[in-house]
């Protein structure tokens, strides 16, 4: 399909900087193809009613490190003094207990062999350093590199030297503080892993979390860990063309049996965000059963994808052109969201990772 076939203008305006206060006080804007009017007004506290007992929620409870880092590319020079060159990186995915791909700008400053200096410069490996080896050059700008700590000291100075890697869209209007520390985190976050926010889930507080229960929606969770792959554009003018990035994800026994028995009973599944959604989708069988799940997913979902394991998604407002509207295309249909979105820039939704938040039935793809 053609990429400009998902590209719609949105005022600048529109783009939230800061998340609504409280979280379940942003707009929810529902979305049903199969009604006469497809539409319709919420806020993110209405999500109890709008959902039926015996659904079931899915989550995404990947956690969020500070992956972004500003460092020195160090290379010995031509008269033994060494060359310096300033870098930024952004992890995106583990590949060992030592080693991360990372997306590196300016990339082709760099090259195999290189040392890369991350935080400060007069402590070695120590707290406020961090140092490491491009062992790989892939394509775009993305790099493996090996860090000189392992395992948990290596979580520790990521913790210690990285900042929040907040979106592009919102780091170029404002730099990153310590309120995004907490922002931009779900409230049911556990697993570290994650470059970028399973941002639906943004708009969940423990209030809502007890109205959901009492109304008698289940809750699940699945892992995720987002990569900044996620924020890419779609440079290729054809989907066929463009290349996804894996994502480590994980589906117990006990979440894949508890799923499909809630199909089974008739209930709903419903994902929180499209996250939960790609790693569901990678799960399930052919017939639609959600298989337990471990590994690397690069999932790309567009129009004329046949779901098999998601009923319902709730998802934020996503960029024009990108992977994530396209996936939302496929759930709803192309026609519908791309009159979702003009009706929410219409009336002044915000959109993307801190935005509003939407509410949508699957579309018939038979």
């Amino acid at each position: 399909m053609r990429v400009d076939l998902f590209d719609f203008d949105l005022p600048d305006e529109r783009i939230a900087l800061r998340p609504a206060v409280p979280r379940d006080s942003a707009r929810l804007l529902g979305v049903d193809p199969h009604a006469q009017a497809p539409l319709s007004d919420h806020i993110v506290s209405d999500l109890p009613l709008l959902l039926e007992p015996g659904d079931a929620l899915v989550f995404n409870d990947t956690k969020v490190i500070p992956a972004q880092f500003e460092g020195l590319r160090r290379r010995p020079g031509p008269e033994g003094a060494d060359v310096t060159v300033g870098v930024s990186a952004t992890l995106h995915m583990r590949a060992a207990s030592n080693q991360w791909w990372a997306f590196l700008k300016p990339g082709k400053r760099v090259k195999q062999g290189d040392r890369i200096e991350f935080g400060g410069s007069t402590e070695t490996c120590l707290v406020g350093r961090l140092d490491g080896t491009v062992i790989e050059k892939g394509e775009g700008g993305e790099v493996l590199l090996a860090f000189d700590l392992d395992g948990p000291a290596l979580d520790e100075a990521i913790m210690s030297v990285g900042h929040v890697p907040l979106p592009p869209y919102i780091a170029s209007k404002r730099p990153e503080d310590a309120q995004d520390r907490a922002d931009y985190q779900t409230i049911y976050a556990r697993e570290d892993g994650a470059v970028a926010a399973p941002t639906a889930g943004l708009h969940f507080t423990d209030a809502l979390l007890s109205a959901l229960e009492s109304r008698g929606i289940e809750r699940h969770f699945v892992t995720l860990h987002v990569g900044a792959g996620t924020f890419l554009p779609v440079k290729a003018e054809t989907t066929e063309d463009h290349r996804m990035h894996s994502e480590i994800g994980h589906v117990s026994v006990a979440t894949a049996d508890a799923l499909n028995a809630v199909r089974a009973r008739g209930g709903r599944v419903v994902s929180v965000g499209t996250t939960s959604l790609r790693l569901l989708e990678s799960a399930a069988s052919e017939d639609g059963k959600i298989q337990p799940w471990s590994g690397a997913t690069d999932i790309f979902i567009t129009p004329g994808y046949r779901f098999r394991a998601v009923d319902m998604l709730m998802t934020n407002f996503h960029l024009p052109r990108s992977t994530l509207f396209m996936l939302v295309s496929a759930f709803a249909g192309l026609d519908t969201m791309q009159a979702a979105y003009a009706h929410a820039i219409a009336n002044e939704y915000r959109f993307y990772s801190y935005g509003d938040s939407s509410l949508l039935k699957k579309a018939d793809h038979e």
